[in-house]
């Protein structure tokens, strides 16, 4: 379903943003908004009012109640717990406010609906912050994609936490970033899906059915070694994806050979790389521009509330599969569901 999004006529230059939490990933959306030309981070606001004005101090601007910040502003992030999404981004939105609010959008895909459907009466932008469609590398695949007879996808995010610890499930903490990737990517729906999961929620797999596409994505906690990578197969080529270098290698056979070396004859087969050129960029900051521009001009955002709403629906079945109980048993976890279209 489309959406009419409003552009608003009153918005004067600079626009002005708030962020609603400054955790670590609200204090960098903070440190970017005022980074940003044309914007002006008018405050920030949390629960913890010691780190909100630490934050404020850092980035020179206000520590502010969220009813002031919202007086102020012409758009927020919202970067509390996804307990606390569906209240505040509600909030927000009543008050006439564009939101970018971090993934998941919500708790439930029910109360997903509900935002999107508050936003679009109000003609405001709701984007969901899935960072990794920022990416530059994930950016040129998506120029590549649309040329190629893709096979399969391939996700891995794996790693311990950078504190050692394991602050919840990787299927919603991490998995969703592929499963949006890979979604968007093949601008598609799936049709069914497979999963298993392991320790507590601290590694799962889940095999997803597009459209003659399987995609297959992994998330762990418990890996020893840092690794963010998409590979897709296609017919043509196979391209690798790494999200920390921001690189993308696109790997084409050359056809097989005998050579002449020292007058006996050599077998060869080499296989042809190619790097495409990868715009370097923080995709935070590429996503915060993305938004102000939905804002400024009335736009469609480059990842929607539906898009959120879809993501989130398949990392909850995927959940259901891998850790939940069985609807036959107690004991066991059906592995696979068919997808309602």
């Amino acid at each position: 379903m489309s959406t009419d999004y409003r552009a608003d006529a009153t918005i004067e230059e600079p626009i002005r943003a708030g962020v609603i939490g400054v955790g670590s990933m609200g204090e960098n959306h903070a440190r970017v908004y005022g980074e940003l030309p044309s914007v002006e981070l008018a405050g920030v606001t949390d629960r913890d009012d010691e780190i909100a004005e630490r934050v404020a101090d850092r980035y020179e601007t206000e520590s502010v109640a969220l009813e002031t910040l919202l007086e102020r502003c012409d758009l927020v992030t919202v970067a509390v717990p996804t307990r606390a999404h569906y209240e505040t981004v509600s909030t927000c939105l009543e008050a006439g406010v564009h939101v970018l609010v971090e993934k998941p959008i919500a708790e439930t895909v029910e109360q997903g609906h509900t935002l999107a459907e508050q936003a679009r009466e109000a003609g405001l932008v709701l984007q969901v912050g899935h960072i990794e469609r920022f990416n530059p590398a994930v950016q040129t695949v998506e120029d590549l994609i649309d040329d190629l007879d893709v096979i399969s996808v391939e996700a891995e995010r794996l790693g311990p936490p950078i504190d050692r610890t394991a602050p919840g499930n990787v299927i919603f903490d991490l998995m969703v970033h592929d499963v949006d990737v890979v979604g968007s990517l093949l601008d598609d729906k799936p049709h069914s899906l497979a999963a298993m999961g392991t320790d507590n929620g601290q590694y799962a797999t889940a095999t997803i059915e597009y459209d003659d596409v399987i995609a297959t994505v992994t998330a762990s906690r418990l890996t020893q070694k840092k690794v963010r990578k998409l590979t897709v197969t296609a017919r043509e080529c196979l391209v690798e994806v790494d999200y920390l270098e921001q690189s993308v290698l696109i790997h084409r056979d050359s056809y097989p050979e005998y050579v002449a070396d020292d007058g006996r004859p050599r077998y060869r087969h080499e296989s042809v790389v190619e790097r495409p050129r990868v715009d370097s960029g923080e995709p935070l900051r590429n996503e915060l521009e993305s938004f102000v521009e939905a804002v400024r001009t009335g736009s469609e955002p480059e990842v929607t509330a539906e898009d959120g709403i879809q993501a989130l629906e398949t990392v909850q079945l995927i959940d259901r599969l891998a850790t939940g109980p069985s609807e036959e048993t107690d004991d066991e976890p059906p592995r696979e569901r068919e997808v309602e279209a």
